[in-house]
């Protein structure tokens, strides 16, 4: 098929996004392609359609784990073979994948970045055919970014195992400086840059000094008609400002990184239909989400970067209509960032203390660890060794950036079981055992592809279907599991902890105390253009498409600082048409202030008495005690 035909088969549109094409063909071609699309802007079509094109299986490297599951879903829906392979699946697991992917005719498999860590995944992706590298949120491969991935940097390793397949790096936001250093980490050769204006001519930008923001919030979605976005920093902010909304009669929702996919599926959907009006979350809420109509989002607090805030408010009036992206901001939230910075850098010892707490944590021996995987519970974890929840999360990615762990905070795993015998030993074990029978014929009937595959579980519906209690149902699986019947993952959405080396002696810890300062100056420098954005009176467009590199831009006439000169010049343009008209009256009779005010044509009486006084003041015009004079 063309890729006009690919692109009506799989997703009934006639023609592609402005791009979209260029980028495509740039990627057939076999050109090393770097692709600048705003939010919204159709990024993994680039990919997709150019990989079906071809022969082989197109990789996927995302650090987005929720937004790789929903693409894999989407696509097995519209009959394409993919595959995700995420922290916290057992190593039966990713071995069962891998194969799929060399001998089952899979045309997508998408890998977390620390994935290309393990020998296992690189060493079979020697094997694969593969016809394209698809890089996602490919900023994150820049320590000048600000989503720095150490892992990123190894993916130019598979230029090694595959050097004449191309790389397709997609980005909604990047500098100057990201863009160049992009490509320089992916090794491009010949390589080909497309990139959108950064400028939302639709999307009016406004910053508001607020003590009480949430009366602002209500007053914004009460004046604003349509739905919205609430971006809050924590999941307890989440639900409490959705019920206070709630409680003031606008339908709202909440939404975060720890509920279940149903969950998240479910409030997605009330939303997308505009059940729910407002839904109120936390950064990881938007990647993927393509709603048109959203008419306004709101921050609640500055954000750690304009490079996040100009991809969330971006989620606004992808329609082309208008919207508004509304920034609060407060003295309060200066000394707020200030400690979070504070926060963000622990001192090297304080980082070689964590990894010790937490080997001993897991009882992990010095030599020793390598390779394995854990679930941390964090709160626990901090409250045994009392550390600051914050500071230990960011010690973590330091010891990921040196390598030592792999850290991926809250997955979601749903259930998963695969039979681990063959048909006919399932069969004479179910003769044998009659007992057991009703309940693996229940798994059968259930579910389809687990003699190959790990498959979905979900308890209560084997519970309901075997008349059988969800306790029941899972000692059942972990007796099966005893048996060697099948193998039995249950659910889990812990953080997962990677010893990616063995447990280090404490002179052996070496941790780059020059990388920690560079990013300390890098996140300095991205705070300062927040705070530079928020208090700046200049167009707030402007601001934005000047940070990315895009200085000779033209003001954006809707913007708050943009209205607020256009009212100031209106009230000059006001005072000067009632100055001239006061002139021509008095020039041929003085009148008392009655007369004078109801002869003024311009303006209103508020202004033309205040022109009045002005011009008195000024002794331009007399007043002698009863009448008005030149």
């Amino acid at each position: 098929m063309t890729i006009q035909e690919i692109l009506k088969a799989y997703w009934n549109h006639d023609a592609f996004r402005p791009m979209q094409e260029d980028i495509i063909q740039s990627v057939l071609l076999g050109n090393d392609t770097l692709a600048l699309l705003p939010t919204g802007g159709g990024k993994s079509v680039c990919f997709q359609v150019p990989a079906l094109a071809k022969h082989g299986i197109c990789i996927v490297i995302s650090p987005l784990i929720a937004l790789m599951k929903d693409q894999v879903e989407n696509l097995k829906q519209k009959g394409i073979e993919a595959i995700a392979i995420v922290a916290g699946m057992s190593k039966r697991e990713v071995d069962l994948a891998l194969d799929s992917c060399i001998y089952n005719g899979v045309k997508f498999l998408y890998l977390s970045p620390e994935r290309l860590l393990s020998d296992l995944v690189r060493e079979r992706i020697k094997y694969m055919k593969v016809n394209l590298f698809a890089v996602d949120e490919a900023h994150c491969i820049s320590q000048w970014g600000y989503d720095f991935r150490p892992a990123y940097l190894h993916i130019a390793d598979l230029r090694e195992l595959h050097p004449d397949v191309p790389i397709l790096a997609l980005t909604a936001t990047a500098t100057a400086e990201v863009r160049i250093d992009i490509q320089d980490k992916l090794q491009f050769k010949n390589g080909v840059v497309f990139q959108k204006s950064f400028e939302r001519k639709n999307i009016s930008y406004v910053v508001q000094f607020e003590e009480n923001k949430l009366r602002k919030m209500l007053d914004i979605a009460t004046g604003v008609k349509g739905s919205g976005i609430v971006y809050v920093r924590s999941r307890r902010e989440c639900a409490e400002i959705a019920k206070f909304y709630n409680d003031n009669g606008i339908s709202a929702d909440y939404y975060h990184a720890g509920l279940t996919p149903d969950e998240r599926s479910k409030k997605q959907e009330s939303w997308k239909i505009n059940k729910t009006n407002i839904i109120v979350a936390t950064n990881a809420f938007g990647m993927g989400i393509d709603k048109p109509d959203v008419r306004f989002v709101i921050h609640k607090d500055p954000p750690e970067s304009l490079e996040a805030y100009y991809q969330e408010a971006g989620r606004a009036g992808r329609d082309e209509n208008k919207a508004y992206g509304v920034l609060l901001y407060n003295n309060a939230d200066r000394a707020r960032q200030e400690k979070l910075f504070e926060l963000s850098f622990p001192s090297v010892d304080e980082i070689k203390q964590v990894y010790h707490y937490l080997s001993n944590y897991y009882s992990v021996a010095y030599g020793a660890g390598a390779g394995i995987n854990f679930d941390l519970d964090l709160g626990a974890f901090c409250a045994k060794y009392k550390l600051d929840v914050i500071k230990t999360l960011n010690a973590l990615k330091f010891l990921e950036q040196d390598e030592y762990l792999s850290f991926n905070e809250s997955v979601f795993l749903p259930s998963r079981f695969r039979f681990e015998v063959f048909n006919e030993q399932l069969y004479n074990f179910q003769i044998q055992n009659a007992g057991w029978d009703g309940f693996i014929k229940t798994l059968l009937r259930s579910y389809g592809g687990a003699f190959e595959n790990y498959v979905r579980l979900k308890e209560f519906d084997i519970a309901r279907r075997a008349n059988l209690s969800v306790q029941q149902v899972i000692e059942g699986l972990k007796q099966l599991q005893e048996y060697n019947i099948l193998s039995y993952l249950p659910q889990n959405d812990q953080p997962q902890v990677t010893y990616l080396k063995a447990r280090q002696q404490p002179n052996n810890l070496y941790i780059n105390k020059q990388y920690i300062e560079q990013r300390k100056q890098t996140y300095r420098k991205k705070i300062e253009a927040v705070f530079a954005y928020c208090t700046h009176k200049i167009c707030r467009s402007q601001l934005l498409l000047s940070y990315f590199d895009e200085p000779k831009a033209n003001k954006c006439g809707i913007c708050d600082v943009c209205l607020e000169e256009k009212r100031a010049q209106n009230a000059v343009d006001v005072t000067d048409d009632i100055t001239t008209e006061i002139a021509q009256l008095l020039s041929e009779a003085p009148l008392d202030i009655s007369d004078l005010v109801s002869a003024i044509k311009n303006g209103v009486e508020k202004e033309r008495l205040d022109t009045i006084r002005l011009l008195l003041d000024a002794g331009k015009i007399k007043f002698n005690g009863e009448k008005y004079y030149l």
